[in-house]
């Protein structure tokens, strides 16, 4: 009986100090801990394609006239292409091709980037949204007219070029003449819209470029570009077309017809 309080007293401090450590437990998982941040998103592409091996051979041949005739073993080196200078494929790749003809040149340049955000706080695909749209401000596109503005226009020159053709100052019947050509373009009727623009279906976003230039004494040549964005890769196609003759401007509609086309090209392989 002696032992008796002895035993109790052991029992008593040792629920004690089981007392006090889940005490101690609890409060530790009370306090806070440090902020948890969450990552955003990585963009959807993780690669590139290869750039040389990008444009199919049928297209390589519309894009560049003048290599059809070229020998065979010509042929496959103009059709080869040159690959840009990088030093992250991972991150960066481009091709350049071109084509020397009687009638001028054609240059094709396409470049792909692949962008990636370090900020953990900030998506591939924002990043990419702000790459994008950097490039787009450069390119200083015109500023569209209201729609009602375009379709008032466009009525009172139908009107004006009607009453025109049908009566001469001595009140002979005529003709209609054939639709006007836009100089400042270097082709396409009045109908044509072949300003620099922004373009619709097409990757998450593009825009199309269109310059014409003249160096010196040479012939006028004329560079149109389309870029693009889907998810956190931007695609830039530069078309260029430089005639042999210093009176001949370059064909803008046919430029962009063709920019366009391979933009679509492209985009379409990186659905795949």
């Amino acid at each position: 009986m002696a032992y008796v309080p002895g035993v109790a007293l052991l029992a008593a401090l040792v629920v004690g100090c089981s007392s006090g450590s889940d005490g101690d437990a609890a409060d530790a998982d009370s306090k806070p801990g440090s902020p948890t941040v969450s990552a955003a998103p990585p963009g959807k592409y993780r690669t590139l394609p290869e750039a040389c091996r990008a444009v199919p051979p049928g297209t390589l041949k519309d894009l560049l006239p003048g290599t059809a005739e070229l020998p065979q073993d010509q042929q496959e080196k103009v059709f080869q292409g040159a690959p840009s200078v990088t030093y992250d494929t991972d991150r960066k790749v481009g091709c350049t091709w071109k084509a020397e003809a009687p009638d001028g040149s054609r240059n094709l340049v396409i470049d792909f980037e692949r962008v990636v955000s370090y900020d953990p706080a900030v998506s591939d695909d924002d990043r990419a949204r702000d790459v994008y749209a950097q490039r787009e401000n450069a390119a200083d596109l015109p500023t569209a007219a209201a729609p009602h503005e375009d379709e008032k226009k466009d009525k009172e020159e139908e009107t004006a070029k009607k009453d025109k053709a049908s009566v001469t100052p001595s009140g002979t019947p005529t003709t209609p003449s054939a639709p006007a050509t836009d100089a400042s373009t270097g082709g396409g009727s009045d109908t044509d819209d072949l300003r620099p623009r922004v373009l619709d279906h097409l990757g998450d976003t593009a825009f199309l470029d269109d310059l014409l230039t003249q160096a010196g004494s040479t012939a006028q040549h004329r560079t149109v570009s389309v870029v693009f964005r889907t998810s956190n890769v931007i695609v830039t196609v530069e078309y260029t077309e430089q005639p042999s003759l210093v009176t001949e401007v370059p064909d803008s509609k046919e430029l962009q017809e063709k920019a366009q086309a391979l933009a679509r090209t492209l985009a379409e392989g990186l659905s795949e």
